[in-house]
């Protein structure tokens, strides 16, 4: 809406007989344009869609105490990855922990290719055992490193007492504070 000032403010007569035109000062409303500007927020807020978070996906088979229940795997096409203290990572191939070898993120990678091209696919899994003073941002970087290599067929499971024990005596060997 706008309004025009038609208001007698002038100046008076500088002459005689000089006539000066009257001027007229315009408003301009603009309450229909601040109601227009808070409809235009309302819908692109309601419109939008909020950022999702991304997460992993991490399927876990369910727990079973009965024996022949439990998910059979080869020791041959086994890969353990022990996560220890101070970002430490070792790693064995088989059923047999006292091969432990130490290594490190960067490497590991290597392992998990040569592995997996060394396997038959159906008999290829990963086992990683983190232990009681491995950090969490740890554990997420070998599963992303999981998801990296494509590897199918992976376990997050508890370290045993006898694993943790050579691993613990590995890293004092090694001065890993």
């Amino acid at each position: 809406m706008a309004d025009i000032d038609t208001s007698g403010g002038g100046g008076g007569k500088k002459g005689p007989g000089v006539k000066k035109a009257k001027k007229l000062s315009t408003r301009v409303d603009m309450t229909p344009m601040v109601d227009l500007g808070f409809l235009l927020i309302t819908f692109f807020i309601f419109s939008t869609t909020m950022a999702q978070p991304t997460a992993m996906q991490l399927i876990m088979p369910k727990d079973t105490e009965n024996k022949e229940e439990q998910t059979k795997v080869k020791a041959s096409g086994a890969l353990t990855i022990m996560l220890g203290k101070s970002n430490g990572l070792y790693y064995y191939e088989g059923d047999d922990p006292t091969k432990l070898q130490s290594s490190t993120y960067k490497e590991i990678r290597e392992v998990v290719i040569q592995k997996k091209k060394t396997t038959k696919p159906e008999d290829f899994v990963v086992v990683i055992k983190p232990n009681d003073e491995a950090n969490y941002m740890n554990v997420v970087a070998i599963l992303d490193e999981m998801a990296i290599n494509e590897v199918k067929k992976y376990a997050l499971v508890p370290i045993s007492p006898v694993e943790n024990e050579l691993l613990q005596a590995t890293e004092k060997a090694n001065n890993i504070q």
